[in-house]
Formats: C-alpha cells, structure tokens, sequence
C-alpha cells in the first residue's frame, strides 16, 4: 500500500511516497521552503505544491508541529498562531481533493522508528525525543501510541526544558559537545524519573553526531539514535495514515 506522506516544518515542507509495508520511501524527497508568514492558506498552498510534484491521486498523511487532535491543531510550534482551532485535514484536502490525516510531526516520525527503525521489536515503553529547535516527543506502549506527550515543555530550571536543553541550546549558547551532552542527560534523566521508559530513541538533525555525546549520557534505559533520521517523518507520516480511511 502506498500513501503520499508530507512532512510540515518550520522552515521547509517535504513529502514522497511511500511504500507503507516496508516503510520505504519510493522517489526522492520534494522539500518547498515553508512560507512566511506561515498562515494556514499559504502553507496548504504550499503542501499542494508537493502533492502536485507527484501527481499524486490518493491518500496522504501529514506530520504537522502542533498538537493534533481529530486533525485540529491545538497549538502552534515554528508555525503561525493563526492555524490554533483549524482542521489541518479539511484545509488540506480543499486544496487538492486528497484524503489527509494529520498528526503531530514528532508522533508521526515515531512511528516511523517504532515500525522500520531504532524501536522495531521491542516492547514495553519506548520515548522518541526529537532534538531540535525544540524537543519533541513520542511514546508508545507495546506499540500503541500515547500521542502529543510534548515532554519537551516540562518545566526545568525555571523555564521549559527545551529551551535548556535542545540542540539550539548547543549552537546558541555555543557550548561543547560535553557542555551539552551533560545538560541533556540532565534532561534524560528527570523525563527517566517520570515515566521509565524501557527504551530511548534520540532523533532529529543531531542523532548523526551521536558519536560526539553520547559518552556523556547516562540513562536506566537502553539508549540509542534514531536509524530513519531525515526519512522518519514523511515514512511515519505516510505510516500514520494506514487503516485509518
């Protein structure tokens, strides 16, 4: 079964198909910048462009930077506040006819490790965090999945701990790979201290350098990086969609 999936970012929005059984992405990426501002019309617009690129008829799963919940966003992270209360689904299919599902971005590439990558097989709870601008999170239970966790807004410090702790963190600050590795284990360490997950998969842009803080990470849990890495979020948004039309 093959499902178009699209990934909706802060600064680009990208999408291929993808073979849902194997979690296989079936063309190269097509990345458009993300409009600015990025208002529901200009950024549906922009998701057109990418389904368009395909010619694609049929359906398609969107990983979106909010928490989603009956395909409504609720908040709005690295996107514009005008799209809180709107059914990302609805305004997306107006544009190109699609049957669309959208998730939380960091949900959707969850799934994507859990099925085909760094989770796949294992059991118990597993805690995808996402290292980025922010940190996002997913968690799955046996592989059901308790989705928009955003446990990357604990407070910590007196402030959320993405802020601390994620990879802008690093390069704002322009601390060391040690410096950094030393406040995310902190951070690991206080999520490990309120869930105990059995396994934790670190993804987003800096899971490729894992080599370089790794060694300052010390968790109860199995820790590793995520395999998929810049696939996992069109392959989970696609996977996303499975069953669900």
């Amino acid at each position: 079964m093959n499902i178009l999936g699209v990934d909706i970012g802060g600064s680009g929005i990208k999408g291929a198909p993808v073979d849902v059984e194997s979690g296989t992405m079936l063309s190269e990426r097509h990345r458009i910048v993300t409009p600015q501002p990025a208002t529901p019309e200009a950024v549906a617009n922009t998701v057109a462009q990418v389904i368009d690129h395909f010619s694609w008829t049929g359906l398609v799963g969107c990983g979106f930077p909010a928490v989603v919940k009956n395909e409504v966003a609720l908040t709005a992270a690295n996107i514009d506040k005008s799209w809180i209360g709107v059914n990302v689904a609805d305004i997306i299919n107006s544009k190109t006819g699609n049957s669309v599902h959208v998730s939380n971005d960091v949900d959707a590439a969850g799934w994507a490790e859990v099925q085909f990558g760094a989770g796949k097989g294992h059991t118990g709870l597993v805690l995808v965090l996402a290292l980025g601008t922010g940190i996002g999170s997913s968690m799955f239970m046996n592989g059901i999945q308790i989705p928009n966790t955003e446990l990357g807004h604990l407070l910590m410090r007196g402030d959320i701990a993405e802020k601390y702790a994620a990879n802008s963190a690093r390069k704002r600050e322009d601390l060391s790979w040690e410096e950094w590795g030393i406040r995310l284990n902190e951070y690991l360490n206080y999520v490990e201290s309120l869930c105990y997950p059995d396994l934790i998969i670190l993804g987003g842009g800096v899971s490729k350098h894992d080599k370089e803080f790794f060694p300052y990470l010390k968790c109860r849990a199995e820790l590793v990086p995520a395999a998929l890495r810049n696939e996992a979020g069109i392959v989970g948004a696609a996977y996303s969609a499975k069953g669900l039309f």
